[in-house]
């Protein structure tokens, strides 16, 4: 198996320590059926690749083995936000070279400095990302993943811009949706909550992603100003955004 090297991860503040903490503790409440799960947000930037990869960390160090797929072969982030390097000096393979044939899945399957956290990345942008996803050897990468780890983490291209998330959702045994405080409205997030309803898949809850902290005197590791994420599950209407002003435009 060939390995990748990360050279820019972030350390994890307490707090977002705690809040995923309790998001793992909450998927794993869910049942043991809940193996291969569906990350999405409705609107680009607003944070699901950080959760998604933060969510795998803290598998990771309960002792579980894990795989992150990254399916936005539209818009992936990892490998630069991350700035991997494949250990062999080679061009790191992903997703779409897999699904289109041109790639093994060994070829693409990558083990990282993260004991237990293993990667397949989205590989070049294609023009076609949702006739590819619908093919067999996506089904036989699920397959796959559930035979040799616990969790198989789907990254997914945000619902409210492409479909591709619905039709992974279909194969996937959960899905969550990664919200952002202040930038979706109510309406927007029921009707991408319905679009993935409609795929059959169970939907395991909401993470309010990039709330902004407030002052606290107890040393909780929270810090005033600054914006940090919130993993929890919630459902509610209408749509009770703050001033844009007051959030981050920037992806957490």
């Amino acid at each position: 198996m060939k390995s990748v090297k990360f050279g820019k991860l972030k350390e994890q503040r307490y707090a977002m320590k705690e809040s995923l903490r309790a998001l793992k503790t909450n998927i794993q409440f869910c049942g043991d059926d809940i193996r291969t799960i569906v990350i999405t947000s409705a609107l680009p930037n607003e944070g699901k690749s950080t959760v998604t990869l933060d969510l795998a960390r803290s598998l990771t160090e309960s002792g579980k083995r894990v795989l992150l797929i990254d399916t936005d072969m539209r818009k992936s982030v990892y490998v630069g936000r991350l700035r991997a390097l494949s250990l062999d000096g080679e061009e790191i393979y992903g997703l779409s070279h897999f699904l289109s044939g041109q790639k093994n899945l060994e070829e693409v399957l990558y083990g990282t400095e993260i004991p237990g956290l293993f990667m397949i990345f989205a590989g070049p942008t294609v023009p076609n990302p949702t006739e590819i996803l619908e093919k067999r050897y996506f089904d036989d990468l699920l397959k796959f993943g559930r035979e040799h780890f616990n969790y198989v983490l789907l990254d997914c291209a945000p619902i409210g811009a492409a479909i591709d998330a619905a039709v992974i959702a279909k194969h996937c045994d959960g899905a969550i949706l990664v919200i952002a405080q202040g930038t979706a409205s109510g309406r927007m997030i029921l009707s991408v909550k319905k679009q993935l309803e409609a795929s059959g898949v169970r939907i395991l809850g909401a993470v309010l992603n990039k709330v902004r902290m407030k002052k606290s005197n107890y040393d909780t590791g929270y810090y005033g100003g600054y914006y940090g994420s919130y993993y929890g599950s919630y459902y509610g209407g209408g749509d009770g955004s703050p001033d844009s002003k007051e959030r981050d435009a920037k992806e957490a």
